[in-house]
């Protein structure tokens, strides 16, 4: 797990500074991503092209290092392979490392060192994008090919792992985080301004290339960008990347339902087995619900004896709090168990850092939670934790996503069973007949009039503390992003063709984010089994009834499949309460703050300063159940002000 960052320019002298500038650059960006690897660090500064050719230019390849796998300087980065022909400089791991380096060494490679860096760099020598599937683990990585003049950007099928990048006046910079990028770029990015309205009025971030920063992209997960670095840079190679993975949703029919629990168990085992590989010592985030507690129950059930180190968030005297729970799932495995309580007080000392830490704006201050139990876990000695994060996607989790399951019955034309599904569902606990309702009227709204049925029920397009005439002079496309779907390969299957969605960006990739974030701001490597290639695979292809159940209950195949290895009551479970805090609550304690907070809409071109402090002191205050507004609000007037 490492930071990584690089540079493209065709003449160092003449890119708007001296080379000493240019430097001067290269150490702010490594400094910018000392935390995520505090270990190692490495810049190397490569010639590409030849004298005689106009477009001979410089690449700088940076790189900090989290030393997980081969402890030793073997592992240190940038790698080139041993012809010098290609530079590789990479973040994240490969867990498969040992098979592949079996395989490889039968195809003639060899190896210096035990590193898991020195496997990808093999295997993409001799498989190259075809090879990515073959490949267990998250990554990001660069590769430059010398001989062939081109630059690689890569990014692992869910985007577990960061790579930003921008084009501009002939050059490409790319990073691990936008706090590199501000450093290498020779001027400030500035906000972009459709973003930060997607964010403010339908709380849609991550889910696109797009960043908070105009000309600042996301490589899409499941993508690879190449570049010819013998021609001219255009910001329209920004736009050409392309997909290296898309899983089929082809339903399969040949497995039934207990078959299927049976193969899927012995994929997650696997999976864990794979995810436990490490030279340091391993611990897990453990929530108290299915996923994070099937995770730790997994890594009893194949190591006996391993001493594990649980890390989990209590709210001891509120309606979310899972201690219990989580209790029992420590005490089933004999687990350490380190527990952390935060106070609103914690929240306002650490918010700025918290804020400064995630890069751009985010969803909630359950955030704030996950970052206090990073920071235990370093405490605590433990450099990896495993996480249950991608399960949700995977296997219909939350509620069940009962809108896209009743819209495949639409299609199959079961009205029947449209009908005795909705009724099950809504008697589970958080649900109701009031939500079964709502359901029911998302699955049938057709698409171009959902913009309508928002406004019904009290979403503006337009709230009073947006400066409506300046978002106009700019173009900013107002309303709510609506997510598409594929009618062609969809019908029937529209339930599985949206947990894709959210798997490749549209959901998933903000939590995959916070996650990252949270997780490096402490030096944590943090590893998510669930999410690998086979195992989406696998579940993707699957009738839609094993994921959610004619009766409701989300998750089913995960419930068969741990039957025996986590405890029946946790496997029984039938509320979700997820991973969150007494948000409004610790908000509320501190109006003063919260006012300071807000002085940076002030200085926002297209915010009321005034009504988006009014916004968020009626929030608060409010009896109703919360407003999208209140954080969306304090965090970005927070982060605004850090620009």
């Amino acid at each position: 797990m490492c930071g990584l960052f690089g540079v493209f320019l065709h003449d160092v002298s003449n890119d708007g500074v001296h080379r000493h500038d240019f430097t001067g650059r290269l150490k702010a960006a490594i400094g910018a991503l000392a935390h995520r690897g505090p270990d190692d660090r490495g810049i190397e500064l490569l010639t590409v092209g030849e004298d005689s050719t106009q477009w001979q230019g410089t690449l700088a390849f940076g790189h900090t290092r989290l030393a997980i796998i081969d402890l030793s300087p073997g592992g240190h980065q940038p790698r080139k392979s041993q012809d010098g022909r290609c530079w590789l400089v990479f973040n994240g791991e490969i867990y498969n490392y040992r098979e592949l380096r079996s395989e490889l060494k039968s195809l003639g490679h060899s190896f210096e060192t035990d590193s898991d860096t020195e496997v990808l760099l093999a295997a993409w020598i001799q498989w190259g994008v075809s090879g990515l599937k073959r490949l267990i683990g998250m990554f990001a990585f660069a590769v430059l090919d010398r001989e062939e003049s081109s630059l690689t950007l890569v990014r692992d099928a869910f985007g577990i792992k960061p790579l930003f990048y921008c084009i501009r006046d002939g050059a490409v910079y790319f990073g691990s985080e936008i706090s590199a990028l501000k450093a290498l770029l020779p001027t400030v990015p500035q906000p972009d301004a459709q973003q930060a309205y997607d964010y403010l009025v339908a709380g849609r971030y991550d889910d696109s290339a797009r960043t908070f920063f105009s000309g600042i992209r996301h490589l899409l997960p499941g993508h690879q960008l190449s570049l010819s670095l013998d021609q001219k840079l255009t910001t329209d190679a920004s736009d050409k990347p392309e997909r290296w993975w898309w899983p089929t949703i082809e339903e399969r029919t040949d497995l039934s339902l207990a078959d299927a629990a049976a193969e899927f168990r012995d994929l997650f085992l696997n999976s864990v087995r794979l995810h436990l590989r490490s030279d340091v010592p391993v611990g897990a985030a453990l929530s108290g619900g299915l996923d994070s507690s099937a995770i730790v129950c997994a890594m009893r059930h194949l190591e006996p004896d391993m001493p594990i180190h649980t890390f989990s968030f209590v709210a001891r005297g509120s309606a979310i709090d899972e201690e219990y729970w989580a209790d029992l799932v420590n005490t089933h495995v004999g687990a350490i168990a380190h527990k952390i309580q935060v106070d609103s007080s914690e929240l306002i000392r650490d918010l700025e850092d918290l804020v400064r830490t995630q890069g751009e704006p985010f969803g909630s201050t359950s955030i704030y939670a996950q970052y206090r139990v990073y920071q235990a876990a370093k405490e605590a000695g433990i450099i990896v934790t495993l996480d249950g994060q991608g399960a949700d996607e995977l296997l219909a989790g939350y509620s069940g996503y009962p809108q896209f399951y009743l819209r495949s019955l639409l299609d199959r034309g079961s009205y029947g069973a449209m009908s005795r599904f909705l009724h099950n569902w809504s008697t589970w606990p958080g649900r109701g007949a009031r939500n079964a309702a709502l359901v029911l009227g998302d699955a049938l709204t057709p698409h171009q009039w959902r913009r309508y049925a928002l406004r019904i029920v009290g979403r503006d397009a337009y709230p009073r503390w947006l400066k409506r005439d300046w978002l106009q002079t700019q173009n900013i496309r107002a309303g709510f992003p609506q997510r598409h779907s594929s009618a062609s390969e969809g019908d029937g299957r529209r339930l599985v063709e949206r947990l894709r969605a959210a798997l490749t960006g549209d959901g998933l990739a903000a939590l995959l984010r916070h996650g990252d974030r949270n997780s490096m701001r402490w030096s944590i490597e943090s590893r998510v089994p669930f999410l690998t290639v086979p195992i989406a695979e696998f579940l993707l292809q699957l009738p839609e009834s094993y994921l959610l159940s004619p009766d409701g209950q989300t998750k089913r195949l995960l419930r068969l499949a741990m039957k025996g290895i986590v405890p029946d009551k946790i496997l029984d479970r039938k509320d979700k309460i997820g991973f969150q805090t007494p948000e409004r609550s610790w908000l509320s304690d501190h109006p003063t703050d919260v006012q300071s907070w807000m002085r940076g809409a002030f200085e926002v071109p297209f915010l009321e300063g005034a009504e988006s402090a009014r916004a968020v002191c009626r929030g608060l205050t409010s009896r109703k159940s919360g407003s999208l507004s209140v954080w969306s609000l304090i965090n970005f007037s927070v982060w605004s002000r850090g620009l």
